[in-house]
């Protein structure tokens, strides 16, 4: 009797799921196992929000698995150890998994597969993740794309003749292997963790509650182009940690976005293709993890070569004296997710008014964002300091107070997590210093001691930034397309 171990990683989820799929199609006895990967949960705080969202998650999927018949299997540990042991252990000769196209998980699934080769194994794995990957969208002379626009074109015309049918897995249950008796699944301090306040933000988790997520977000779908860039209603879909996680299928959401005839199910099916965009660039060009897209723009000197930690330590606390950048790194402090226009505001305001390199910010948001995502964190960055692809052109600069201004123009987002300008008028929210003393003295607010004065004069930023550009000027392309101010309206 044949038997095959199905690796689950960033697809906790049992309903249209690939590598699932394949194995029980193909073995008679189906094992399936999680590993809480100790190469990575051994650089993340003690208290991380992903880690209590993926136990969530990995608990509903056991769930799931038992219900039809089967179990899973936690191990705790180094999967390059864990999974050829396991394997040998479970007789399966074939370890099944979803692929990953981070440089770090390729380099490891293959030496996993060479460890398994080398004990009568195999391992294969299938695309899950995205729509379409690595070589499948190409431009006419068979290279990768670069620029947006014209991956989205052939995107859309590969997906006319695309297949979205949900790889099948209920039917197959019978070939699940029957639990093992391996006992409950490990507690947050089994495996090192503390708990967090995941439950007291009320965010849905695991396949249910992505679901859940998705039920009301199509509700609103149709409005997502006219609500999504302001911060202080509800217009996103919400659901970036569970396409993350794969607690969700994105074949699920593309073809849901493509049934509906609405402008605004056609911006966020566009949405999701960056998400593609991104995973093929950093697919095709892994060195993107830690140099810019532009080889032109290495040689970009940040004011923080020079040394500027207060600078950088007032934006990560939401101390800059910008109240829309303020308010959304506390929002991303406060709750692990940040709205997308604000992740282009604040990553804007880092590399532009405040001339810190972009990889310090990506960082950041590596170690706070519950959605952290590399080929999308590193896209979203890079685009905004315009070392990236088809990036925001380095002379187009986020100005923070119009920007405040029109996407939040009365300031509701601002007061929900800067409470010290809770009184500021309405004509004063956006840039608080322009108040006189007595007009501070009215709202309860001294600017300078209650809140901070601007740490940057954005003028004077704009000057040092566009300076630094020049000086790499005949070394870059020339910018693309009409594309990027569409990106930054």
């Amino acid at each position: 009797m044949s038997a095959a171990l199905v690796w689950f990683r960033r697809d906790l989820r049992v309903h249209d799921h690939a590598a699932l799929s394949h194995a029980l199609q193909s073995h008679q006895r189906v094992h399936c196992a999680f590993v809480f990967d100790t190469t990575i949960l051994d650089r993340l705080p003690r208290r991380d929000r992903r880690v209590e969202f993926i136990l969530r998650a990995v608990e509903e999927v056991a769930g799931a698995l038992r219900a039809m018949g089967g179990d899973l299997i936690v191990r705790h540990g180094d999967p390059h150890v864990e999974i050829p042991r396991l394997a040998k252990e479970l007789g399966a000769g074939a370890v099944y998994a979803s692929r990953d196209y981070a440089p770090a998980a390729v380099a490891r699934d293959g030496e996993i597969s060479r460890r398994l080769a080398g004990a009568d194994s195999c391992f294969m794995d299938f695309k899950d993740q995205v729509i379409f990957e690595r070589d499948e969208v190409m431009t006419l002379g068979g290279t990768p794309f670069s620029v947006f626009t014209p991956y989205r074109n052939a995107w859309l015309k590969k997906l006319a003749a695309a297949d979205l049918q949900p790889w099948p897995v209920e039917e197959y249950a019978a070939h699940l292997a029957p639990p093992r008796g391996a006992g409950p699944l490990p507690t947050l301090q089994q495996i090192g963790f503390e708990a967090t306040d995941l439950a007291e933000l009320k965010l849905p988790t695991g396949m249910s509650g992505a679901q859940a997520l998705f039920r009301d977000f199509t509700e609103r779908m149709a409005d997502y182009a006219a609500r999504r860039d302001f911060p202080a209603i509800k217009g996103t879909s919400y659901l970036s940690a569970h396409l993350r996680f794969g607690t969700i299928s994105i074949r699920q959401l593309v073809a849901c976005a493509r049934a509906q005839a609405s402008r605004g199910a056609a911006t966020w099916l566009s949405e999701l293709i960056w998400r593609d965009f991104y995973h093929a660039i950093l697919w095709h060009h892994p060195r993107v993890a830690t140099q810019c897209f532009k080889p032109a723009c290495d040689a970009l000197r940040w004011d923080d070569s020079d040394g500027a930690p207060e600078l950088f330590a007032a934006w990560c606390a939401g101390r800059t004296g910008y109240p829309l950048v303020d308010a959304a790194m506390r929002q991303l402090s406060f709750s692990g997710w940040m709205h997308n226009r604000l992740r282009m505001v604040t990553a804007s305001f880092l590399t532009k008014d405040l001339g810190v390199d972009w990889r310090r910010g990506e960082a950041w948001f590596a170690e706070k964002l519950l959605d952290f995502d590399l080929a999308a964190n590193n896209g979203g960055w890079q685009w905004a300091a315009s070392t990236g692809c088809d990036a925001q052109p380095w002379f187009r600069i986020f100005n923070p107070v119009t920007q405040s201004e029109k996407f939040d123009a009365e300031g509701r987002f601002i007061r929900r997590y800067v409470p010290e300008l809770d009184k500021v008028p309405q004509q004063f929210i956006h840039a608080p210093w322009t108040m006189s003393a007595a007009q501070q003295a009215a709202c309860g607010v001294r600017i300078g001691h209650d809140y901070p004065l601007p740490v940057v004069d954005h003028a004077v930023a704009r000057t040092r930034t566009l300076e630094r550009f020049k000086a790499i000027r005949d070394r870059l392309p020339v910018p693309s397309s009409a594309d990027d101010v569409q990106r930054t309206k």
